[in-house]
């Protein structure tokens, strides 16, 4: 795809250690299928099991319908879906048939929408009518016509019926049905057919096209709120195959192994652990549409789940909720929790109920590679974000990129088979991030021990991570500007227990102003239509903000501030936080 940068020495290299193969993502779902064809593959909290095969057979409809409307190798198919099997059966179809998938967070709608439609060509979109308070068959018939690629939308009706004359996802299943069909649909899209070419009574692609290959993009991935989610991270079959077998194997999952899944899928952690770890070994993932804890440990106490995997408010209300009821998860072993460093403290709260709790560090661009293993949980206790897999290299590097010494803060860098190929159609973003030896720069601030672990201590870019979501404090601050009654401001992440940062800006008020509240700010971010994700959580007024003497902010002297001002007026905390990027 436009904008892939792989550095040809390492591909190489990654083919002759086996790090890197032939096999394709549907190659992987047909071996699944072939050899665990009645084990559960998916069971949601709306009461749908799916075994390997049961999925199939779902998703070899949904796969023919993509075939006749003449979807193939390189289309783009892009979706807004919740946490539900839907999300499943939708990923595999447009893996059967060779094309891209393109999940997409609930938060997205209009300009945003529009903006990602067009810039991945998406050929065919597909999202739910009405889904927590969003009209989303009303959002994409307002832009539809502004993406001018789209083949065709299908919705799906589980909460309200459609308005419009778009096709729906019960009539694709019921349409390409082996009865009506008068034929399987299973085996679209494999080698022995070749995708892109013809079949049966589905319709004729366009074009013939080159069948699909390990080093072509199989995901698109929105980075997470970094720059407003303008940018697509190009994944490849041959990148998240390496990173899931890698993941299964470091943390020792077998088949036996169930994961409780309450992320949204459309994030690296849903999707290629939540749903492509499971598929490479035969095993099962639960999935909660919406994360409701006391649900959720009912749902994980029923299903027998070994392990889980989220950002820190997911663990932080499991932990609370489970002391409180004096109830215990005995099947569940791990959790691993990213997006926030964990502190000790916590590790050995969630010990206390017989869980290992397991930091992990990584991004979108290169897949969570860091993690503390299970067995040394208790050990590290807090103090490190774990060491890297096998076959993954990091460094942490000084402005020049040189090594720095053990104990000194430097960039983490890291390189190998998991790293993405590039941002779609944004080579300079690419080429800033990921430079000619294939090392990608996180951005993070670092520091190493001798053993190899790392500690995050920081981050380069400004980012807010709320809850797992890199938000950018500067575009956030940007939207400040010409909000009446203030002269000058600044955005801040301020520690939060359970999200890890929440979004706080610091006002300087104009000559003769007397108040600006969080409510005057959010009535200006309202007239901007700026998200709602992106609203500051909390205002403080300040006479002058502290600079260096080249005009840069010391936010490091506001974060100290703001823990103070908690501490003395907790009242004055956050609004209620709503997450959006799960409707």
């Amino acid at each position: 795809m436009k904008g892939s940068k792989i550095n040809r020495e390492q591909m190489e290299r990654y083919r002759r250690e086996g790090a890197w193969g032939t096999r394709t993502l549907a190659d992987c779902w047909e071996e699944a299928v072939r050899e665990y064809p009645d084990r559960e593959y998916v069971v949601d909290d709306r009461g749908n099991r799916y075994t390997y095969a049961g999925l199939d057979e779902k998703a070899s409809r949904v796969a023919a319908y993509l075939v006749s409307q003449g979807i193939g190798p390189g289309d783009v198919v892009s979706f807004q879906i919740p946490i539900w099997s839907e999300f499943v059966i939708t990923t595999v179809a447009v893996l059967k048939v060779g094309a891209v998938v393109n999940p997409m967070g609930m938060c997205f709608e209009g300009e945003e929408l529009k903006f990602l439609l067009n810039l991945s060509e998406s050929r065919l979109y597909l999202c739910p009518t009405w889904y927590h308070k969003t009209d989303y068959e009303a959002d994409i018939l307002a832009v539809r016509e502004a993406v001018p690629s789209l083949k065709d939308v299908v919705l799906l009706e589980n909460i309200r019926p459609r308005k419009s004359g778009c096709r729906t996802f019960a009539e694709v299943l019921e349409a390409f049905s082996p009865e009506r069909s008068g034929q399987s649909a299973k085996g679209l899209g494999q080698p022995a057919k070749g995708p892109g070419q013809s079949v049966k009574g589905l319709g004729q692609p366009a074009k013939r096209r080159t069948p699909v290959t390990s080093d072509d993009v199989a995901l698109l991935l929105c980075t997470s709120g970094t720059t407003r989610g303008t940018k697509e991270v190009m994944l490849t079959h041959n990148n998240l195959i390496f990173s899931e077998a890698s993941f299964n194997r470091e943390l020792g999952l077998s088949k036996e192994d169930i994961m409780f899944m309450p992320a949204p899928l459309d994030h690296a952690t849903g999707f290629n652990h939540g749903l492509i770890a499971p598929m490479l070994m035969g095993a099962k993932v639960v999935l909660q549409e919406r994360f409701d804890c006391p649900k959720a440990l009912e749902l994980m106490e029923r299903e027998g789940c070994t392990y889980s995997m989220g950002a820190t408010p997911f663990i932080y209300d499991i932990l609370k909720e489970l002391d409180q009821t004096r109830r215990e998860l005995p099947s569940l072993r791990f959790y691993l929790c990213g997006g926030a460093p964990v502190p000790g403290a916590m590790v050995q709260r969630a010990w206390g109920h017989k869980i290992l709790l397991c930091e992990v560090y990584g991004s979108t661009e290169s897949c969570p590679h860091v993690y503390v293993h299970p067995q040394e949980a208790l050990v590290l206790n807090g103090t490190t974000s774990g060491r890297p897999v096998a076959g993954v290299e990091v460094r942490l590097v000084d402005d020049q990129g040189r090594d720095v010494p053990v104990g000194t803060p430097g960039e983490e860098i890291s390189r190998g088979p998991n790293v993405f190929v590039g941002y779609l159609k944004d080579p300079a973003a690419t080429d800033q991030s990921l430079d000619d030896e294939g090392w990608f720069y996180s951005g993070d601030i670092c520091v190493g021990d001798e053993k190899g672990n790392i500690r995050v201590i920081g981050r380069k870019k400004d980012m807010i991570v709320r809850g797992g979501e890199n938000l950018n404090a500067n575009d956030i601050n940007n939207d400040i500007e010409g909000c009446p009654g203030v002269a000058d401001h600044t955005v801040i992440g301020m520690p939060d227990d359970r999200l890890g940062e929440r979004i706080c800006a610091y006002l300087v008020l104009e000559p003769g102003v007397e108040s600006v509240t969080r409510e005057d700010v959010i009535e200006h971010f309202k007239r901007q239509k700026v998200n709602k994700r992106y609203w500051p959580e909390r205002v403080e007024i300040i006479d002058e903000l502290p600079r260096t003497d080249s005009g840069k902010v010391k936010k490091y002297l506001l974060v100290e501030d703001i823990k103070k001002r908690m501490q003395e007026d907790p009242a004055a905390g956050p609004g209620a936080y709503v997450d959006h990027c799960q409707g």
